[in-house]
């Protein structure tokens, strides 16, 4: 059972059923009962307030920089699907035909969604001091990792939850340059997110490339969200900061495509200067 296996107790298992309800489910069943969109929504809030207060506690002299971007991995969509998987929240959500056959109960979004709005769910029936205790033993753990460095940094995923998130857009990354013997190549990757180009990425391979791509930009827009620089797509100030964290508005003149591949796309130590990442049934109650 759910409840015993998350040390929760539910008054209402209605409301515990809704938190289970997958769109797939409630779109099968004509309308008779509800999805737990809502409520995943509200979940989402509620596990950024506690996890905002802990590193308040954690990280007294930290700056507030550094403290959204441990959160952003403490809530990824990796770090949700563990913890669902912990609870295996798997057997117990319910979701349409269509969505079992194709593997749903294992999908990392799916398992995400459904921890988000049972989170939800219990601060609506149980009051805020029992979701609080609930949330931070879930999450105290995964933020401990990140703050010991012992957390996965897929910074390609969390670069595109984050696009979709905020942009409603796919990052598309492009290979800048290539230098070196085929024996011995090295990849300059750029990653464009709303318009703004980052990086360049430097790697051995495409994909070492794109990761390090993908980090910049990550850091890029996680600072600028957490100073209050960053504003709504097609507003942002045209300013070009030097250095890892740099991003490029498109649109400005970039001469012929070979100047721009061996100049203007590759800042002076852009590259060098970027961190590598290191590789986001039954209601049964």
């Amino acid at each position: 059972m759910f409840q015993k296996q998350a040390k929760i107790r539910f008054k209402s298992l209605e409301l515990l059923n809704l938190a289970f309800s997958h769109r797939s489910y409630a779109n099968e069943q004509g309308g008779a009962v509800d999805n737990n969109e809502k409520l995943e929504f509200f979940g989402d809030s509620v596990i950024g307030l506690v996890v905002s207060e802990y590193l308040l506690g954690v990280l007294q002299d930290s700056t507030e920089g550094a403290m959204a971007k441990v959160k952003s991995f403490v809530v990824s969509e990796d770090s949700l699907a563990e913890i669902a998987r912990a609870l295996r929240l798997e057997n117990f959500i319910l979701i349409g035909r269509g969505e079992e056959y194709s593997g749903g109960r294992s999908k990392k979004t799916l398992l995400g969604d459904a921890m988000e709005a049972i989170i939800g769910a219990y601060y609506l029936d149980s009051g805020f001091k029992a979701v609080h205790d609930f949330v931070e033993r879930l999450f105290a753990p995964e933020i401990h990792k990140v703050l010991e460095d012992r957390h996965r940094k897929d910074y390609k995923t969390l670069l595109q939850e984050l696009a979709q998130k905020r942009y409603r857009s796919y990052p598309r990354y492009r290979v800048a340059q290539r230098k070196g013997p085929d024996h011995n190549r090295t990849f300059y990757i750029e990653v464009t997110v709303d318009k703004t180009t980052f990086g360049p990425g430097m790697g051995k391979n495409k994909k070492e490339a794109e990761q390090q791509a993908a980090n910049i930009a990550y850091d890029a827009l996680v600072s600028r969200r957490a100073s209050n620089q960053g504003v709504e797509a097609g507003s942002r100030p045209r300013t070009h900061t030097r250095g890892r964290a740099s991003g490029r508005r498109q649109g400005n003149s970039r001469g012929s495509s070979s100047a721009s591949a061996n100049s203007a796309t590759l800042p002076r130590g852009s590259a060098n200067s970027a961190t590598p990442a290191r590789g986001r049934g039954s209601g049964e109650l």
